[in-house]
Order: structure tokens, then C-alpha cells, then sequence
């Protein structure tokens, strides 16, 4: 929710970070005595526009990384016990009963400086890693869901903590998707409104097929936790509920984009300010105007036959049986030649004619 929270945010904030670096950087490349792009040239707003898309991109690079380092930080109950992801239940028992040897409150508290109530807390996290890690159920319900499956007592099978997930997973989407259509309504998400829901669409399907498959997403066990190892080492791999995490701050990084970036990548700036294309609006525009022509079209053919009829009506002004007779002989012409005509009412009237009994009786109603 604080995601969505952050996109909406993002879209009232002033771009005053813009208009700071677009200063900085006239003060740098623009040589002393040299004139500066005024503001309303054509050159000015095309160096505004391009200012805003970098600063923009740089931030949103920025909160992808901020949203690794606080998964980094806040460690993996494998990262805090010292063993691999894929470590054995004999090995993790074997690496806690090493660390209860040094962290077990009645030896460490011993320790000059340290703090009783601290070395009791780790030393139960410890604990509640090993227990949960060691438990199959527990351990696949930790790698999809992170450590508040400690709390969930009820759950006993993988089919437990699943269907628990479920029930969390379910209302975080639907108020994302609540969200959108609101932002919509009131036209703060008109660019990339489709692919707005393609994007929210494919992240529940990843984040579903992730939380309900045996195994890890095979991209991250292939490619991206090997890279990782490369690079850093020490770095422990990706969990499925760490990856979760960084796909739906991702996709909030992708709205943000969407609203901030991709209106103005065909924005116009010849007339020396950004005028943004509004996609939807224009298309919207012209399907109105559009069915306006069509209704205009419309009364006006329906004026022009007025105006025969009474043309044709003419010689008969003031002849009120002649008038009565015209109209009885126009309504039998077109019962008979436009509506009886109708391959449609023929083939009607041949069904409710064959529904009706042979033998009868005369003045009988109905079909029975």
C-alpha cells in the first residue's frame, strides 16, 4: 500500500529539482560572456525536457538500488545463520548448535558490555531461524512469504501457508487495482493506461506462479544470483519473497515512468515550451467529435425528409379523409413491403405459424 502511496505522491510533487540542474548545468557548459537559451526558446525547453528525463531516471535507478540495500539489511534467516539456501537440515541444525555454543544467554551474557536483554533477543532469533528452516513447510513458506509466516500458528502444510499467503496476496491487488482505476478517473493516469494494467496483470502472475511453484524462479537461479556471486561474493542470494519485493518495487517504478517520462519523450518544444501529446485524450477527442458529425448527419437527413413528406403532402392540405387515407395506405405499404420483408420477421412468423396445432378449432388462441 505505501507503494502505491509513493505513486501518487509522485505524481503531484513540482519539478523543482529540474529547474536547479538545468541552472547548473548553463553555469557549467556555457562559457562566461556567452549568452544562456532564455526561457520560452525552443532550445531552452528542449534542454528542460531532457534535464527532467535524465533527473527522473536517476532517481528512479536510485530507488531500485535503495530497495536492494534495505533487503541486504534486513538479512535472510540463512544469511544469519551462516549457511547456504540450499544447505541441508543436518547442516543448519549442525551451524545452530556452533552458534548456541556462543550466543546462548547463559555464556554470552557473560561477556563484559553486553547488553542481557539484546543476547537473549538474538539468541531467540536464532532459534526460531533454525526451527523455521527445519520444518520443510515452514521453510518453503518462508522463501515465498519472508519471516511473517512465524506468526501464522493455524498453518501446518505447504497447502496451509499457501492458501494463507492467498489471503493477503488477493487485497493487495485489488486495492493496487482500485488505486489505478481511481487515479484514472480523475485523469492523472491517461498515458499508457493499458499497459498501466498489463503491468499489474503481469505482476500478479509472477508473483502467484512464484508463491505456488516447488522450485525458485529459474531467471534468478540461473542468472541473476550466479552475476551476483561474480560480483560480490559475500552476497547471499535472491529469496523468492526478496524477489517479490524488488518486482512490486519495480513495477511502482514503471507507473512513475509511465506518468513522468513517457508523455514527454514525444513531447513537441518548437514553440518553446513542452506541449505533451496526451494519447488517450486525443483519441477520446476524436471519437466525439466524430459521432457528433455522425448525430449532425443524422437530424439532417432526418429534416430533409420532413421536408419531402410535406412536399408530397402538399395537394392534399385541408383534406382531412384524403390525409386519413394517405396515412392508412403509407402504414399498409410499409408493414408489408419493410417490415413483413424482413428475412428476420418472415422467418419469425413461420416458426409461431408452425407451432400451431393442424386440427385447431376456429377462433382458438394460443399454440396448444
Amino acid at each position: 500500500m505505501s507503494d502505491f502511496l509513493s505513486l501518487i505522491g509522485w505524481s503531484f510533487l513540482p519539478n523543482l529539482v529540474t529547474g536547479w540542474v538545468q541552472t547548473i548545468y548553463y553555469g557549467i557548459a556555457i562559457r562566461a560572456g556567452d549568452p544562456k537559451p532564455r526561457p520560452g526558446s525552443p532550445r531552452f525547453a528542449e534542454h528542460r525536457r531532457r534535464i527532467h528525463i535524465l533527473v527522473v531516471s536517476l532517481y528512479l535507478l536510485y530507488t531500485i538500488y535503495e530497495a536492494d540495500y534495505e533487503l541486504r539489511r534486513a538479512g535472510t534467516y540463512y544469511g544469519d545463520l551462516g549457511v547456504s539456501p540450499d544447505a541441508s537440515e543436518r547442516d543448519i541444525k549442525s551451524r545452530f548448535r556452533r552458534l548456541a555454543a556462543l550466543y546462548h544467554p547463559d555464556k554470552a551474557s557473560n561477556t563484559p558490555g553486553s547488553d542481557p536483554a539484546d543476547v537473549n533477543a538474538y539468541f531467540v532469533h536464532l532459534k526460531t531461524a533454525s526451527e523455521t528452516l527445519t520444518d520443510p513447510a515452514r521453510r518453503f513458506a518462508y522463501e515465498r512469504f519472508g519471516p511473517a509466516v512465524v506468526s501464522w500458528d493455524r498453518c501446518r502444510t505447504v497447502r496451509d501457508f499457501v492458501i494463507r499467503g492467498a489471503q493477503n496476496l488477493v487485497p493487495y491487488y485489488a486495492v493496487a487495482a482500485a488505486a489505478m482505476y481511481g487515479l484514472g478517473l480523475f485523469g492523472y493516469l491517461d498515458w499508457a493506461r493499458h499497459e498501466r494494467w498489463l503491468v499489474l496483470a503481469s505482476l500478479f502472475v509472477f508473483e502467484l506462479h512464484t508463491v505456488t511453484r516447488p522450485g525458485r524462479p529459474a531467471l534468478f537461479e540461473r542468472v541473476v544470483n550466479p552475476l551476483l556471486r561474480l560480483v560480490t561474493p559475500a552476497r547471499t542470494p535472491y529469496l523468492p519473497f526478496q524477489i517479490i519485493a524488488l518486482a512490486r518495487k519495480l513495477c511502482i517504478t514503471i507507473y512513475i515512468a509511465f506518468s513522468q517520462i513517457g508523455p514527454l519523450l514525444g513531447a513537441d518544444t518548437s514553440e518553446g515550451k513542452i506541449v505533451v501529446s496526451q494519447k488517450g485524450q486525443d483519441e477520446e477527442l476524436l471519437l466525439r467529435q466524430a459521432l457528433d458529425r455522425v448525430e449532425a448527419s443524422a437530424k439532417g437527413l432526418d429534416a430533409d425528409t420532413e421536408r419531402l413528406l410535406q412536399m408530397e403532402m402538399a395537394p392534399f392540405a385541408g383534406d382531412d379523409e384524403a390525409l386519413s387515407n394517405m396515412r392508412g395506405t403509407v402504414k399498409e405499404w410499409l408493414v408489408q413491403n419493410t417490415i413483413r420483408a424482413d428475412p428476420m420477421v418472415r422467418d419469425a412468423l413461420g416458426k409461431s405459424l408452425q407451432k400451431r396445432r393442424v386440427d385447431a378449432p376456429s377462433g382458438a388462441k394460443g399454440n396448444r
